[in-house]
């Protein structure tokens, strides 16, 4: 099925979770949020939200600096 990441269209297999999702993108656990069809999903939900064909999720990192 076909899903937008952080702009980019990607091929995933059927069920990928956001976790699984995000994980592709970045091994931190902390500092990172999501949103799915521009609703954060908490990140206790991540293992159980699957995307759907056209999602479009949104994966962001904090950064620090100054």
């Amino acid at each position: 099925m076909k899903v937008t990441i952080n702009g980019a269209a990607r091929e995933v297999p059927e069920g990928t979770t956001v976790a699984q999702a995000v994980r592709t993108l970045t091994e931190q656990t902390s500092g990172v949020a999501a949103a799915v069809n521009d609703e954060v999903v908490r990140r206790g939900a991540w293992e159980s939200t699957a995307l759907g064909d056209g999602d479009r999720l949104e994966v962001l990192t904090a950064v620090q600096g100054g």
